[in-house]
């Protein structure tokens, strides 16, 4: 199941560090994130808990870039 969820990011350097930090969250089969949009859009796994997973990934993007934001 694919979910999108709306972003802050300053720059399309960082919004590549949130992506690879997402990417690399347990329950999350990919992620595509859209500088110009300001939307991240998460592919969870088969069976993943959608709002613990995405905690995670709030969790795991601001570790790789602190002034960053994702609505969940």
């Amino acid at each position: 199941m694919k979910k999108s969820y709306e972003i802050e990011v300053d720059c399309a350097a960082c919004a590549g560090k949130m992506e690879a930090a997402a990417r690399k969250t347990e329950g999350v089969r990919d992620c595509i994130v859209d500088f110009m949009m300001q939307r991240m859009i998460v592919e969870f796994q088969d069976g993943a808990d959608r709002a613990a997973v995405m905690e995670n990934v709030r969790h795991n993007c601001r570790k790789a870039e602190r002034d960053c934001e994702v609505f969940i």
